[in-house]
């Protein structure tokens, strides 16, 4: 499985517990009514456990770092935008890292405050800059073009930069090497993101605008992502530590005083373990690269999928059981609209499959191979493949499971098909299940709102 790291600490205890919390989660979900047959698809996430993904991201780095070192860990909203999401991230120490107007929109609804929020689109508009200037948010300049719009904006600012409350820095592409998912390979050789820095002329491009620029304080670049193996990961960092320090060096001074390490750390989808971990990462990095955990670098990080996937599961009803060829077929009603990477990239986004009964009870019994199909009108809607599990039946349920990033909160309108409701659960011990409703279910009356439907005699009036 891409992502999937071995070692003394690659799986972690909690996985136990993070199933018993979903199996709980989803027979009470049915004895609740948020699932049944006239609500035949559900979301859920696992408040208990996004808690403790944060607990563990700041330990990690806390257990790497000196005291007193400055550590922002801003969550990509990308991953999950949704509010009340990023307000409990923002409850437990997490801050924001935004890439468009929207995402933006949505860390400040959640009440990010703009100190602990990163903007890092590929293709920011000037009035996108002008905002995060406007609101104090830091920025890293992907490219020449932008880093130049920046300044046209800083010069028509007379107080700026003295009174500069944005942090800046450039993004860099360290153009080290891809990993297993062409799709999300950030560094390699001809990668979008950042400036190259093995092209000709590039490095001394980037060491000259910042000895021009008193005010670039910050160095960005992100290597991680699904499918890149740890150690690529942390030679990307130590490769933007080696500017920053040459960067400091010409400058005869502690210019570079931060350094944004992205995020990426894969997410083990083979099981319920949580591997890699953060802590396991954490101390790879300060290994490779000592000197950016000496204390003189203050550090932010943008991981997203790994706080998230393990603590999402997309449940659905099983309308109908058939056959094909041989081979039982489940139709639910979960398929492209809620898992579009699985659905056109099985083999780089498999997801496990939990089967549950019409009360939501795990179903016991042989192991059936069989495919998990969804509601929308082409053949290759399928959740999972030829997948070995208890035999689904009509009125039975399917967990797609790690579901929490990516997933259910990335719809994709295919066939009109409606966004499904958001619950976050925590337990109550023995058979207590509270839900509240993060996002609710989309209307048909909202699906045709989307398509125009206030414009009806658009094209022919």
């Amino acid at each position: 499985m891409p992502g999937d790291e071995g070692g003394p600490d690659g799986g972690t205890g909690p996985g136990a517990g993070r199933a018993a919390r979903r199996d709980e989660a989803v027979r009470a979900a049915v004895e609740q009514g948020l699932l049944g047959p006239g609500r035949p698809l559900t979301a859920l996430l696992d408040v208990t456990g996004i808690r403790e993904s944060a607990a563990e991201l700041r330990a990690a780095f806390a257990a790497v770092t000196p005291p007193g070192t400055s550590v922002l860990h801003a969550f990509a909203v990308k991953a999950t935008p949704l509010v009340p999401v990023l307000r409990l991230l923002h409850t437990e120490g997490i801050g924001a890292e935004v890439a468009s107007p929207g995402e933006l929109a949505l860390a400040r609804a959640a009440g990010v405050p703009p100190e602990r929020t990163v903007l890092d689109s590929p293709a920011k508009t000037p009035a996108e800059l002008r905002e995060a200037l406007a609101l104090g948010i830091a920025v890293n300049a992907d490219n020449p073009q932008e880093l130049a719009r920046v300044d046209a904006l800083l010069a028509d600012a007379p107080a700026r930069p003295t009174g500069l409350r944005s942090s800046f820095g450039i993004r860099v592409n360290p153009q080290v090497g891809g990993g297993a998912i062409e799709a999300l390979s950030t560094a390699t050789a001809t990668s979008k993101f950042g400036v190259a820095l093995r092209d000709e002329g590039a490095r001394e491009w980037v060491v000259r605008a910042y000895l021009d620029r008193p005010w670039l304080t910050r160095l960005h670049a992100h290597t991680g992502s699904q499918g890149i193996a740890l150690p690529l990961m942390a030679r990307g960092v130590a490769e933007t530590y080696a500017l920053a320090e040459e960067i400091n060096r010409r400058a005869g001074r502690q210019q570079v005083d931060t350094v944004d390490i992205g995020g990426g750390l894969p997410v083990n989808f083979a099981s319920d373990a949580t591997s890699p971990t953060y802590a396991r990462y954490a101390r790879l990095l300060k290994e490779t690269v000592p000197g950016l955990f000496d204390g003189r670098y203050g550090l932010v990080t943008e991981f997203g999928r790994s706080l998230l996937a393990k603590h999402g599961t997309v449940v659905a009803r099983v309308e109908y059981a058939k056959s094909a060829g041989g081979r039982p077929v489940a139709v639910t009603h979960a398929g492209v609209q809620v898992a579009t990477r699985t659905v056109y990239a099985p083999a780089a986004w498999p997801l496990r499959i939990a089967a549950y009964d019409a009360k939501g009870v795990p179903k016991e019994g042989p192991a059936v191979v069989q495919d998990v199909a969804g509601p929308a009108c082409f053949a290759g809607d399928l959740l999972a493949r030829g997948q070995a599990l208890p035999l689904l039946e009509q009125g039975d349920y399917a967990a797609a499971l790690d579901t929490g990033a990516y997933y259910f909160a990335h719809h994709y309108a295919y066939n009109s098909l409606p966004r499904p409701a958001v619950h976050g659960f925590t337990t109550d011990g023995p058979g207590g299940v509270t839900f509240a409703l993060v996002r609710p279910a989309q209307s048909v009356e909202e699906i045709v709102a989307e398509s125009g439907g206030a414009h009806l005699d658009a094209l022919i009036s």
